[in-house]
């Protein structure tokens, strides 16, 4: 009988293992396809463009909102629900800052607690219906992108509101600081440092090997915890990989004008989210919510709290992407935020995000939406008109859930 017992432990510990070589091959699939499509646009644009300081830094600027609401709208599909209304809600709060700092003449730190609070209310307020009224989250947030969509134009009408002071401004344009900014000093260096933003490459290099080692100590822990780890090679392979990505970004933007604030800002909110989604209760219930809805409520999981969570934190982060939206246009627009939840949701799925809930990671995501900009941006250069970039971008999404519906049929 032990023998046996033994024998089935350790298939059960094979098929663990096979399952852990899986996914992280998948994960390897999803890296190595945003790297092609950067050797891809490298290949075809005049003079290499695709990876020019310059494009590099408008790349960041210019996808900074998905970012951002990827990361709530990963916590909603988890969950096992949708939001169509962010893009609405970037808008209507965009909308609202423009009006308080132009027209009312409020300092804008208190116009972006007000705007942070007003995107957060929004999402709550769905929230309720869909926890707590049992309303179905696409039938909510559509009527909400229409609701916010109406109050944007009904308060702009038609006109753009602008332009904002230079510190609100530097949430989405401005630059980190350098040595080179210290009056005086920025004339004793030589002249390949006056050019350079030595503070930026450092802190790209820094924050790399921060990353790597923290890797590393993760999965050590998890070991001795006697926890099913990913392999070794695959584990250094991966951080390897993202390490070097980040330190030649971090170069690149060196030889420009420096960190753009607002990557300080995203990367503050990826170290965030995986925090609460690997680390917190609250994450691991919200994975449980969306795989087993019945299974969690059983087990003592608050679900119509979890769903509330999810969709007021959605709205915050909609709120702040409405505020580096307006910052970086200069102005209020009607039309902010248009068809921003698709590129959102594209990047949630096209980074393994499930469609059924209960499956999506941090990082993964964050791979989507740089192959959404990447895509948008690569696509902008070589001058493919906006229509077959439509195109383009349904059949990419297309495709990520079809692999997600033919896995999960497989397994």
């Amino acid at each position: 009988m032990s023998s046996q017992i033994q024998a089935d432990a350790a298939a059960l510990k094979a098929e663990v293992r096979g399952q852990l070589w899986k996914d992280n091959l998948r994960d390897y699939g999803l890296l190595g396809s945003l790297l092609l499509i950067v050797l891809f646009f490298y290949l075809i644009t005049a003079d290499h463009a695709s990876i020019a300081p310059v494009n590099i830094t408008n790349l960041i600027m210019q996808n900074a909102y998905v970012v951002i609401m990827a990361l709530g709208m990963l916590l909603i599909i988890v969950g096992g629900n949708i939001d169509l209304s962010i893009g609405s809600i970037v808008g209507f709060v965009g909308a609202i800052g423009g009006s308080l700092i132009v027209y009312m003449k409020m300092p804008y730190p208190l116009v972006i607690v007000i705007c942070l609070a007003v995107g957060m209310l929004i999402g709550a307020a769905q929230g309720v219906l869909v926890a707590y009224a049992k309303m179905p989250s696409f039938i909510v947030t559509l009527g909400g992108m229409l609701i916010f969509r109406g109050l944007t134009g009904n308060m702009l009408l038609g006109q753009f509101v602008g332009p904002f002071p230079k510190g609100f401004q530097n949430i989405a344009s401005g630059f980190l600081p350098d040595i080179t900014d210290i009056e005086g000093l920025g004339s004793a260096l030589p002249d390949w440092a006056t050019n350079f933003h030595l503070i930026s490459a450092l802190l790209g290099i820094v924050g790399a090997l921060a990353m790597f080692v923290g890797a590393i100590r993760s999965w050590r822990r998890a070991k001795l915890d006697g926890m099913e780890v990913e392999p070794l090679p695959l584990l250094l392979g991966k951080n390897i990989v993202f390490a070097a990505i980040i330190i030649g970004i971090a170069w690149n933007l060196a030889l420009y004008k420096g960190l753009p604030i607002v990557l300080v800002i995203m990367a503050l909110l990826v170290l965030l989210y995986q925090f609460i989604t690997t680390r917190t209760v609250v994450g691991r219930r919200i994975y449980a919510l969306g795989g087993n809805l019945l299974a969690a409520r059983l087990s003592g999981v608050k679900t119509e709290r979890l769903i509330f969570f999810t969709f007021a934190n959605m709205g915050l982060l909609a709120g702040l992407a409405g505020l580096v939206v307006a910052a970086r246009l200069n102005s209020a627009t009607p039309s902010a935020g248009n068809g921003f939840e698709l590129d959102v949701i594209a990047a949630c799925f096209i980074g393994g995000t499930s469609a059924s809930g209960g499956a999506g990671k941090v990082m993964n995501v964050v791979i989507g939406a740089l192959f959404m900009g990447v895509m948008n941006n690569g696509m902008s250069l070589i001058g493919l008109g906006i229509f077959w970039q439509q195109v383009v971008k349904g059949l990419v999404l297309l495709a990520a859930v079809f692999v997600d519906v033919y896995q999960k049929r497989k397994g």
